[in-house]
């Protein structure tokens, strides 16, 4: 299985690349573990096993990033209190986040974001073109040109800020193997795709909620049907330049995506609607689903709209513009800082959402 490391992690990792691509390896198996599909990921090697030895090359590569002399000669107690080693700790997992979350946010959103890296202190422009074309009009044979028209392309800026995690942790205890660094690190990852998908959801189901819907110009209907379906989906790729939207909807709303005719239509146990959930094609449409996530600011309940499919077109220009800003850094409290001898660690990264295209997009509400 090919691992591709970012550059920056590339150059932290000195030449010892095998530890980063291991804990991605570990980090697809965690996510397989609950439920995300389509991962790639060594299965020969169980989750325990696989999580056992990422913890101990964790340590290697603390001792390694630390440079304390003999480290693996010292007591773990002494070991922990040495200034070097909190720095290579969570040095270490800032990496270890920055190695996996692109991939794994881009898992989440990528349907409807187009997810970009930028460096430390940066913004991000993006270029919108203009969807119209030249006038083209009839004329007498005695003139020199038509009526003159010029177009300009629009600009978005994303301006990422800056946002924070912070944990309570036992660095004696992570190095001792009480507690799992793997498992750590691998929560940290998911706690910010979490926020980044919040983020990025929040900027889609604004902005397709603000379409039209009346006249001719609208792009957001009630109610789902066979002929409304249609025509909304033609309009949207006659415009986009006859590139065929995909219908997103999450797995709740893609329910009602059955034809509304009279015709019965029956599913054996190998059909694909049984083991997708859905029909893969709507009248010659590509259907996807969007996964559902926690809302974790509620208990139990879940942040994607399963009222509501949506019509977009990927490959004509992604809606949502995410930005992520340089290096994931972080600041941890020392050794004896606080009186129950647990350190503070911070974990900082810095992104930023945008509305960036001139590809139409459209909304079908179901209730």
């Amino acid at each position: 299985m090919a691992i591709r490391l970012v550059d920056t992690v590339k150059a932290f990792s000195q030449g010892n690349q095998k530890f980063y691509e291991a804990f991605i390896d570990y980090f697809n198996h965690y996510r397989a573990d609950g439920g995300t599909k389509g991962l790639t990921y060594d299965s020969s090697v169980s989750f325990s096993e696989k999580e056992a030895k990422i913890d101990v090359a964790f340590r290697k590569e603390i001792a390694r990033i630390s440079n304390v002399p003999n480290a693996q000669e010292f007591n773990t107690q002494l070991f922990a209190t040495h200034p070097n080693v909190k720095w290579a700790t969570f040095a270490i997992v800032s990496q270890l986040v920055d190695a996996v979350l692109p991939d794994a946010i881009t898992d989440s959103i990528g349907l409807y974001t187009d997810v970009r890296s930028i460096g430390f202190g940066d913004s991000a422009s993006f270029d919108i073109e203009p969807r119209d074309l030249f006038v083209v009009s009839k004329a007498g044979r005695g003139m020199r040109s038509g009526e003159i028209h010029r177009q300009f392309r629009g600009q978005v800026n994303v301006l990422p800020e800056n946002h924070e995690l912070t944990v309570g942790v036992s660095l004696y205890r992570v190095l001792s193997g009480a507690e799992s660094l793997a498992r750590f690190a691998a929560k940290a990852v998911l706690s910010m795709e979490a926020a980044m998908t919040r983020d990025a959801y929040s900027a889609f189901a604004t902005a397709m909620a603000a379409l039209d819907n009346a006249g001719d110009d609208a792009l957001r209907i009630s109610g789902w049907n066979d002929a409304t379906f249609t025509a909304l989906a033609q309009k949207i790729a006659a415009w986009n330049g006859g590139i065929k939207p995909v219908l997103l909807g999450t797995s709740v709303a893609l329910v009602n995506v059955l034809p509304t005719t009279d015709v019965n239509y029956r599913y054996d146990l190998n059909s694909e609607y049984v083991k997708m959930g859905h029909i893969p094609q709507f009248r010659g449409y590509d259907v996807m689903e969007i996964p559902q996530v926690a809302n974790w600011g509620t208990e139990f309940d879940t942040l994607i709209d399963d009222t509501k499919l949506w019509l977009v077109s990927p490959t004509a220009g992604k809606l949502v513009k995410l930005v992520l800003e340089g290096s994931t850094i972080s600041n941890t409290d020392g050794a004896f800082d606080n009186a129950n001898l647990t350190q503070n660690t911070t974990l900082m990264k810095s992104w930023g959402t945008g509305i960036a295209t001139s590809a139409l997009a459209g909304t079908i509400e179901l209730s």
